[in-house]
């Protein structure tokens, strides 16, 4: 292979023995009549390598389960001859369950399991060929930063620059694609850590081998450097596997994927079920290109495509296939289903995001007195912010929900911590919130100043903020703990005059903003803290739908009251990364815009690739309906509590027209029902099918248009090299109109592309 990504420790794969032909088994197999005949021959194409291309609710864990099943009965291998891997322990004891209901005790034996239990198995055998004994510790994620701190701080590397668990993704990341120290280049490591991150890592797998210890990146790693120094132990495990087969393969990353080709030489009686049209994890290593390459990598594969689909409408099969198929990185397959008709996808324009949470908590309380179960509908969002208006919507409507693959919005540690800062302004005795962020982002309040406030409160009965009133009195405290304590104390009581005249929304931005805790987030090198610092700018929105200050706070108590222990049915709220592997009866897909699905941070980092992963994301978010979908896009979202004009996500326009109903309010579009003559979101035109807002738009956005068709930008009378303003974006020159949008070049902006309903001549 030339790709540098995945090395060339293969290129002598096409020299490979031809399989032979195992003898046809004796006895019939029951289990083979209720399979459909793409099914069957997945299962019964035992010889050579095949790729089974398993669209969404195409049956892909029966054919796994019962091709493993066949091999066993059908005597062409014994089980410890069989290495079957799956992404999770969960779908592995399924696989187990189910083969042992088909074949009984002949499955006892088999090499099943997770990509790492799988290699910590091989790994214990060969410890010493890397340095290590067989009775070596897996580190979890906190063993590792642990470590990497103290080489950070040997290395003299502030932790506050370059923190040790960011930089423990970034090496996780490296052994993920397969990558020693030794194989790291200079671009590769940039100037990580002060140009010292391939130095650490180095020291890092050191400090490893010496505390006899691996950590999960290894268990893969460590096995490729094993097969390719002692050719021996890999022909071992080649000629012990007979047969390999592989779950979820499109999720596959390079470590996995060199792994299994590996092992696979021999005897090339490897099968890979996956569907690349679901490979949504690049972000985290895996590489759509595994399964794309499949037929390359191996020269004669069979390909078996699974496209009748068990789970879905013909009308939501119709949608998500005409979705994905403008992806251009793709095998390709039509899912089709002999299901009836079923509804139309709906897709709703709305004015903002509080009257989309609305919209839908009335259709799920619809759909309810239809007698619908609420454990049959999912909320399924892009980014993780948006749930919290419809967590507040479903307090409100008293209907029992759950967040499913993380924390309740309120719950999360970022958002915990604002909302610690607004509850001691609001009440100065509150101990545990003033304890939480006294020292959060670091003001040089430590454990032994804490110590001295506990140990005064508790004897004198008064709060841990009256302690420190008391102390600043004293000598107790060394003269930089008391300086740090005495402004942060100065801090709460200029928050607590402001409070008094200024817009609980607008002080809550001030205290995020003076208190550092913002500016912590936008310096830290953590991943995850881009969609932190969108949780806070939620938590503002959030904020400015309650009266003031005590009433929000006070509906953040209500929220966490929803008992997530409580029984009975619920309505399911998550990411759509979540959602994979799920189905619903009904979902709703919500936040259907431009820059925010597809999300624009995937698009500016990865370009075209990201573009396409986003489009899958959509073509997941689909499929997980059995009987109806719901798409929503805003108009308009607000970013702390300014508006920002949006316009229908692009995929919304690949939708097919002869399978969406384009639904309307009374409220919201005049009463009137917009036709789709060439894309969903033209029914949607920001003109005379402008949503607008019950009681009207916020001061300053211009929403014109009453005719019967959708009004162009030149019906507002914009031409390219008008000046022009935009309410958020400020004064700018139009570059270029496109129907009912313009691309304006802003003067302090940059080029932007607006709906011309928001855009006034000045």
């Amino acid at each position: 292979m030339s790709d540098p990504l995945y090395g060339d420790p293969l290129d002598d794969l096409d020299d490979a023995p031809a399989p032979v032909a195992a003898p046809a088994p004796a006895r019939p197999a029951p289990y083979l009549d209720s399979l459909n005949p793409a099914q069957r021959q997945a299962v019964e194409a035992m010889d050579g390598p095949v790729l089974v291309l398993a669209g969404a609710g195409t049956g892909k864990t029966r054919v796994l389960t019962t091709r493993l099943a066949h091999i066993l009965f059908s005597g062409r291998a014994r089980p410890w001859q069989v290495l079957a891997v799956t992404f999770t322990n969960k779908a592995a004891r399924e696989m187990r369950e189910r083969v042992a209901r088909l074949v009984g005790p002949a499955s006892e034996g088999l090499w099943l399991g997770t990509f790492h239990a799988l290699g910590v198995r091989i790994l214990r055998r060969h410890a010493e060929v890397v340095g290590l004994r067989s009775g070596f510790t897996i580190l979890d994620a906190d063993d590792q930063t642990r470590l990497l701190k103290q080489i950070l701080q040997a290395h003299n590397i502030d932790d506050k620059r370059w923190p040790a668990r960011v930089l423990s993704g970034v090496i996780q990341g490296w052994k993920d694609r397969g990558l020693t120290p030794d194989r790291i280049s200079a671009a590769d490591a940039g100037d990580l850590a002060q140009g010292k991150a391939v130095e650490i890592y180095r020291e890092y797998q050191d400090r490893l081998r010496i505390l006899n210890a691996a950590d999960f990146g290894d268990l893969l790693l460590h096995c490729l450097s094993i097969f390719q120094s002692r050719p021996e132990i890999l022909a071992e495990y080649q000629e012990q596997f007979r047969y390999i087969l592989v779950d979820e393969y499109q999720d596959t990353n390079v470590s996995q994927y060199l792994w299994l080709r590996l092992l696979a030489q021999k005897h090339r009686n490897i099968c890979c079920v996956g569907d690349d049209d679901q490979s949504i994890y690049g972000w985290r290593g895996a590489e759509v290109g595994n399964i794309l390459r499949f037929e390359k990598d191996f020269p004669g594969a069979a390909v078996v495509r699974l496209e009748r689909n068990y789970r879905s409408t013909p009308h939501i099969l119709a949608a998500a296939s005409h979705l994905i198929s403008h992806n251009q990185g793709r095998l390709g397959k039509t899912l089709w289903t002999e299901a009836g008709e079923g509804e139309k996808i709906v897709v709703r324009g709305v004015w903002d995001g509080e009257t989309e949470a609305r919209e839908i908590g009335e259709e799920v309380e619809a759909l309810q007195r239809r007698g619908e179960s609420l454990d049959g509908m999912a909320i399924l969002v892009r980014a993780g912010h948006q749930t919290r208006e419809f967590e507040d919507r479903m307090l409100t409507l008293g209907l029992p929900y759950r967040v499913v693959g993380g924390p309740r919005f309120y719950e999360r540690e970022e958002v915990r911590d604002a909302i610690a800062y607004l509850r001691v302004i609001q009440q100065q005795d509150d101990d545990l919130a003033f304890e939480r962020i006294v020292n959060k982002p670091a003001r040089g309040i430590g454990p032994t100043t804490l110590q001295a406030m506990h140990r005064l409160a508790r004897a004198t009965g008064v709060s841990l903020t009256a302690a420190a009133h008391a102390l600043m009195e004293t000598d107790e405290l060394k003269p930089a703990a008391k300086r740090n304590l005495t402004a942060i104390l100065d801090d709460f009581a200029r928050w607590r005059g402001q409070a008094e005249t200024l817009a609980h929304t607008e002080l809550a931005g001030i205290v995020l903003d003076e208190s550092g805790y913002t500016a912590l987030w936008r310096a830290s090198k953590d991943p995850k803290a881009p969609g932190k610092l969108d949780n806070l700018k939620e938590l503002v929105v959030g904020m400015s739908e309650r009266e003031n200050l005590a009433a929000f706070l006070e509906h953040v108590s209500l929220v966490m009251e929803n008992d997530e222990r409580a029984e009975g049915a619920r309505l399911s709220i998550m990411t759509l990364h979540a959602a994979k592997g799920l189905e619903f009866d009904t979902v709703f897909l919500p936040g259907w815009e431009e820059g925010l699905f597809p999300h624009q941070r995937a698009m500016d980092e990865n370009g075209a690739a990201g573009l396409e992963e986003e489009r899958r994301l959509a073509y997941v978010g689909i499929t997980r309906a059995r009987k109806r979908v719901h798409v929503s896009f805003a108009a308009n979202r607000r970013i702390y509590n300014q508006w920002q004009s949006a316009i229908p996500s692009r995929f919304i326009d690949e939708l097919p027209p002869a399978h969406i109903e384009a639904a309307s309010d009374p409220g919201l579009y005049g009463g009137r029902q917009a036709s789709v003559p060439g894309g969903a979101s033209q029914a949607f035109s920001h003109g005379s099918w402008a949503p607008t807002r019950r009681g009207g738009p916020p001061a300053g956005l211009v929403i014109e248009g009453t005719g019967s068709r959708a009004s162009t930008a030149e019906e507002h009378g914009f031409r390219p090299g008008d000046r022009c303003f935009h309410l958020k974006f400020g004064m700018g020159r139009v570059v270029a109109v496109e129907g009912d949008k313009l691309t304006i070049a802003f003067d302090k902006a940059g080029e932007k592309k607006v709906i011309a309903a928001f855009v006034e001549k000045p």
